[in-house]
């Protein structure tokens, strides 16, 4: 070939090459927007359900209502024991309050008008007032309120499944080399202890730990009054945290170590793992190339979702233990009807999942050759 025909197919190679990092660049922006516009639809679904389902379809209103009506009547009748109001004055009097609270509370209107006005709140983080619930520094604004136990949920969340997701995953890796052993076995044995949630295992740990041995606290996050030093209160946040954070760890433990003791042992049966020991490759270089990446997408799947488990909170375990944390006040306001903070917790989570599942679709395709985005030929 002479020089000018190089030129030319060089020139055809970049252009080609060109055209190709164009068309791959609008499959990933065409499946950008699909999955984007997929995540907000599923996430404007879920809120409205919790909405409808924290106002029990409407029936919260009836209960604040007589709620309001009681709370007035009472208030009325104190008014009437020092100062004497006729009858026709006092229900007037009553009816005029329970219309004004009415409205001040938006009662006055459609739930299902409301309902939408929630939904657009919710969805903007204006997540408003609570009606029941106020934070310990006096604010009623449920931002508020879910940051100031934030930090709590945080701490014991983070550590136990930190902590968790660590020991489970080597543990896993090194009961796989050992298929058939005593402990192998064992933790094929013990995988049904985790259908036990955790709150059930911290009663127990609260029995033997705290009422028996008297070693540990029974709840709260640290001790009254608080010690006066750093290291002090670093030391008491650590011994009221052993208990909720082991029943958090131990509830799931065998149940993780199991699983993925299972997926090593698929991909470790694999005949490149064969050809690879055929080879003379170290144990740990098979490992680390054959067994531990084909199964790193399943564990940045556990990984990003143990992340979205720690910014919500143990509900019920953390109400055993008196945990001051975002599922202790979760628990409140089911209790108490709190529409506005229930919402307010649940829109959170639902972005934290919508954005980590929107995330995990990218880092599939790039630990993972075999996913395609965007479609293409």
């Amino acid at each position: 070939m002479t020089t000018n025909d190089n030129n030319i197919a060089l020139e055809s190679t970049v252009e080609y090459s060109k055209k190709a990092s164009q068309a791959t660049a609008k499959r990933l922006f065409r499946f950008f927007i699909r999955r984007l516009i997929l995540l907000m639809i599923t996430i404007v679904i879920g809120v409205y359900i919790t909405i409808l389902v924290a106002n029990m379809g409407g029936y919260v209103d009836t209960i604040l209502k007589s709620a309001i009506r009681e709370e007035v009547t009472m208030e009325v009748a104190a008014m009437s024991a020092k100062t004497q109001i006729p009858e026709v004055e006092r229900r007037e009097l009553i009816e005029s309050l329970i219309q004004d609270r009415e409205r001040i509370a938006g009662l006055d209107k459609p739930f299902i008008t409301r309902s939408f006005t929630h939904l657009k709140n919710a969805l903007t983080l204006n997540f408003g007032r609570a009606r029941f619930m106020i934070s310990d520094h006096g604010s009623r604004y449920v931002r508020n309120i879910i940051l100031e136990r934030l930090p709590a949920t945080l701490l014991l969340m983070g550590t136990s499944q930190l902590l968790l997701f660590a020991v489970s995953l080597f543990l896993a890796l090194i009961v796989s080399r050992h298929y058939g052993s005593f402990w192998d076995k064992l933790i094929v044995a013990l995988s049904p202890t985790s259908s036990i949630p955790p709150w059930f295992y911290g009663i127990f740990l609260i029995l033997f730990f705290a009422a028996y041995l008297k070693i540990l606290p029974f709840g709260g996050m640290v001790d009254a009054p608080p010690p006066p030093t750093k290291i002090g209160y670093f030391l008491s946040v650590l011994k009221h945290m052993i208990l909720p954070a082991f029943s958090l760890f131990i509830s799931s433990f065998m149940i993780n170590t199991y699983s993925w003791r299972t997926f090593f042992l698929i991909y470790s049966s694999e005949d490149y793992v064969d050809m690879a020991k055929a080879k003379g490759l170290t144990s740990r270089a098979i490992e680390r190339r054959y067994i531990l990446r084909p199964t790193l997408p399943n564990i940045i799947t556990s990984f990003a979702l143990m992340l979205v488990g720690i910014w919500t909170g143990a509900t019920l375990t953390e109400t055993v233990f008196l945990w001051p944390g975002l599922g202790t006040i979760i628990y409140e306001a089911v209790s108490k009807y709190d529409t506005a903070v229930i919402v307010g917790t649940t829109i959170i989570q639902a972005y934290l999942l919508g954005i980590t599942v929107f995330l995990l679709d990218f880092l599939y395709a790039i630990v993972d050759p075999r996913v395609k985005l965007g479609g293409g030929k």
